[in-house]
């Protein structure tokens, strides 16, 4: 402001010295200052146009370049600040909600869990307590506002009297935030991630109607994976759809042969549902695609006849280790504890983890040869990475496969993202955390009956509505749109063969990506 006076109170001197000299039109200082200010603010000069003298003219412009600079500092030195340090009430933007879902803080990608709920059109408000990320997801256009969860007022912005469902994602807040909820809302149900399974019981005291533990849930699923394929199914069924990866070794007869060619692609009974091919889902593969070295083949069917297909394939095997195995556990947290409780009893396992206090088989760092190395790891039959970090995750998982071409190994990663990286490091089996939370919130919000949220794919049973008249080949015929149908499940039985008929009692099971059953769920299922 100073300065500005300053840059003021020359220029009218000047001028009114220029006034008098140069154009012979002698005037009050005054009426120099309301020419230098109109000049300056661009809004006019008045009566004092024209001046003849080059000398004015040029001392006029400089007076409107100044102005113009001086505009341009102002607004961000001056006006811009103001406005960011003006308090944004979020909660105006706020659309009117019953029956929504309140997410009390979420720790791991909120977009991608908003992302989800918005898909299925799910009314929700996230209360954020870091007021930047608060901000930029309401400027992104998602329903959130900064707040503390843990104070009813910020409850009460959310209307939490209103709601039908609260998400607690608050570490150590949890049991305030859900207490403090349910004096709002006592009908209210509750879902919490919490960060062990220890305190399930004690959340479930409180009123927590589900606690997820999603690092043990994963790290129990990567176990499985490593010793025996996966069943999906309800337990009801007698004739359980399996759906079952292959890999295809560097020394299997498949190696180069088209997709289109393959026994699998070729089998009446079975659906290749998915191939990763380098890192990349394609779903389904084109009948063109290569199998290339570490193909990975997403397989549904019987489990009698994918077994049967596997013993026919020289050099492909299923992700089942031969037993006795040594499997080697990296990073022994949540998600590695959970993973060493849930192999079998006749499996060697040998932990690997940085910290002493964790009481690991081998203490060093994962990233380093010489440790995997004392762990075993050209002997291992499988290498499980539970490590927190991502970027430790993909340099262990790319160290492991510099020592061993012919180890598996599966991984579990915290950003999305990451799962392509991993693969292409050389992972044969990768989960992402906020991937499986975010199925995991639908299957509860949106009643969607996921059969096996803890998987690379997303399989879901839908009602057959849409798909009445059809045989199970043509509801398979369109590949462009990221989903295919696997089969139907009728009087407790399933049916894979593309003869069958689809009635309307029928139920379909549909396998794709997230993306790709959001879209089916909202054009297909719910039309």
């Amino acid at each position: 402001m100073v300065g500005l006076g300053i840059v003021v109170l020359f220029y009218t001197l000047v001028y009114n010295w220029g006034m008098h000299a140069l154009e012979n039109r002698p005037q009050s200082i005054f009426r120099s200052f309301q020419t230098v200010i109109e000049t300056m603010t661009t809004t006019g000069f008045g009566a004092d146009s024209p001046w003849t003298t080059p000398t004015m003219n040029i001392l006029l412009v400089t007076i409107q370049l100044t102005g113009v600079v001086i505009g341009f500092v102002a607004l961000r030195v001056l006006v811009i600040p103001l406005f960011e340090q003006t308090p944004l009430n979020l909660a105006s933007r706020l659309t009117s909600k019953t029956a929504h879902v309140v997410i009390a803080e979420y720790q791991r990608d909120t977009d991608i869990l908003l992302d989800e709920l918005e898909e299925f059109d799910i009314d929700y408000v996230l209360i954020e307590s870091d007021e930047e990320e608060a901000k930029r997801l309401s400027d992104d256009g998602y329903q959130a506002i900064n707040g503390d969860p843990e104070d009813r007022a910020d409850l009460d912005r959310a209307t939490i009297e209103r709601a039908s469902l609260l998400i607690t994602d608050a570490g150590d807040k949890t049991a305030s935030i859900v207490l403090t909820a349910l004096e709002a809302n006592k009908d209210l149900r509750v879902i919490s991630f919490t960060g062990s399974t220890r305190h399930k019981a004690a959340l479930a005291e409180i009123g927590v109607d589900r606690s997820v533990a999603p690092h043990a849930l994963i790290g129990r699923r990567l176990a499985e994976k490593a010793t025996t394929p996966v069943t999906v199914g309800e337990q009801s069924e007698r004739d359980e759809i399996d759906i079952r990866e292959i890999l295809v070794r560097r020394n299997s007869p498949l190696h180069g042969v088209r997709v289109r060619d393959s026994p699998i692609a070729n089998h009446p009974n079975l659906t290749l549902v998915a191939g990763w091919f380098d890192g990349e889902l394609r779903l389904p593969p084109s009948p063109d695609d290569e199998l290339t070295p570490n193909t990975v083949l997403t397989v549904a069917g019987p489990e009698n006849e994918i077994g049967e297909m596997t013993t026919e394939i020289g050099g492909v095997r299923p992700r089942r280790i031969a037993t006795p195995s040594r499997v080697v556990v990296a990073g022994v947290g949540e998600g590695g504890t959970a993973a060493v409780d849930a192999l079998p009893a006749d499996v060697s396992v040998t932990t690997v983890d940085e910290s002493e206090g964790r009481n690991p088989d081998v203490v060093g760092d994962v990233t380093e040869p010489e440790t995997l190395r004392e762990a075993g790891i050209n002997d291992a039959s499988a290498l499980i990475v539970t490590v927190d970090d991502d970027s430790t995750a993909l340099m262990a998982i790319a160290v492991a496969r510099s020592l061993s071409s012919g180890v598996e190994i599966l991984a579990r990663v915290t950003d999305g993202e990451k799962t392509r990286a991993a693969f292409r490091a050389g992972a044969d089996y990768v989960l992402s955390i906020q991937r499986v939370s975010a199925r995991l919130v639908a299957s509860e919000v949106h009643g969607e009956r996921i059969m096996d949220p803890v998987s690379q794919i997303r399989l879901v049973r839908a009602d057959a509505a849409p798909f009445v008249g059809q045989t199970v080949a043509e509801a398979r015929r369109d590949t462009e749109r990221g989903w295919t149908v696997i089969g139907v499940s009728r009087n407790g039985t399933v049916h894979t063969d593309e003869r069958t008929d689809i009635t309307a009692d029928d139920d379909v099971f549909v396998a794709g990506s997230d993306e790709a059953i959001q879209e089916f769920e909202r054009t297909v299922a719910d039309s």
